[in-house]
């Protein structure tokens, strides 16, 4: 199918996203559907094309409709696995020809996923590798927390087991990650220069060495190479605190060592309402902050907020990706680029 950008009244071109189902067990096709609805009401909203299963229900609530297949309750986990990863691979080659501005997608159950032969732990993983990516950074962001302020929480390793971290995390991780965030936060959030907090492994950032030794060994070079390349970068800082800190306007974002450690502290302080960020990719990505939630689908309790807020989200980056672009643009016409 070719997807041809549309046109407002005015001619201008409409931003067009592509919203993958997710798991057809899940919730993804209901919160996709509602959020569908809420975002019609919208001024100046984005064309919506659905991509999935037919069969979901949630066909009609999209502007447009590209099927991968077709669904029908009581097949297997390795089916539902399979037509979520079609849709995948088929959003992301449309981000990749410029035919959608970003994708949206609701949440993917990872074990259906490896049933049905995808070797990713998740759509981070998968995205990088589909757009050929070599390094990219997960990021969960909130407008608002239960503190008041906004917070946003990168993971340097990502779906590895807790034992893997200690060897995962590296000094070259951490600058990685860190020109990752910043360069994004610029381009994209338009954070001229972001204050970035890297949260500590150990408890009490070691305690001098008390409680190991990864802050000195790992953190300490990590951070020598970030700030002589002038990056506002902080730490290590204690995770018992860091978190609350960010959350109260100190810092911009934080990246925390290891999965558990950002998503908790994330989670508490703003459940439903964050957005999962894929930052690095050469599209924009957003995703809602939760599962799959197979024990509430079709029972009509899915709580749409997220998918709202990743929309959202996915239309102001995708807006700024093409200011960007454009001041690009005129600025090599002008020869200042």
């Amino acid at each position: 199918m070719s997807v041809v950008p549309s046109s407002g009244a005015a001619g201008a071109t409409v931003r067009r996203l592509a919203i993958t189902l997710g798991d057809p067990r899940g919730v993804g096709p209901e919160v996709a559907a509602a959020a569908a609805r809420i975002h019609a009401a919208e001024p100046g909203r984005s064309h919506l094309l659905f991509v999935g299963p037919a069969g979901t229900g949630a066909e009609a609530a999209a502007d447009e409709f590209l099927s991968i297949g077709s669904w029908a309750a009581g097949r297997s986990a390795a089916e539902a696995g399979r037509l979520a990863g079609l849709a995948i691979e088929r959003a992301a080659r449309l981000a990749l020809a410029g035919e959608v501005d970003g994708i949206v997608t609701a949440p993917v159950d990872k074990a259906a996923l490896f049933a049905a032969g995808y070797p990713y732990p998740g759509h981070t993983e998968m995205l990088a590798a589909l757009s050929g990516t070599a390094d990219v950074s997960m990021m969960m962001s909130a407008d608002r927390t239960s503190l008041g302020g906004p917070l946003r929480v990168v993971l340097a390793t990502t779906h590895v087991a807790l034992s893997d971290v200690p060897r995962l995390l590296t000094s070259d991780l951490l600058v990685r990650q860190t020109r990752i965030v910043t360069e994004s936060l610029h381009a994209g959030w338009a954070m001229d220069r972001p204050r970035v907090a890297l949260c500590a492994f150990n408890p009490h950032a070691s305690d001098g060495g008390r409680f190991g030794d990864e802050e000195a060994r790992i953190y300490g070079p990590a951070l020598d190479r970030l700030r002589a390349d002038g990056l506002d970068v902080h730490g290590p800082l204690p995770a018992d605190t860091v978190f609350v800190r960010a959350a109260r306007g100190e810092f911009d974002v934080v990246i925390a060592p290891y999965h558990d450690v950002g998503m908790a502290a994330f989670k508490t302080a703003c459940f439903g309402q964050g957005v999962n960020v894929t930052l690095g990719l050469p599209f924009v990505r957003t995703s809602p902050d939760h599962g799959t939630a197979l024990d509430r689908a079709g029972r009509g309790q899915a709580d749409p907020t997220s998918m709202v807020e990743a929309l959202r989200l996915a239309e102001r980056l995708a807006a700024r990706r093409r200011e960007n672009e454009a001041r690009g643009t005129r600025a090599f016409a002008e020869g200042t680029a």
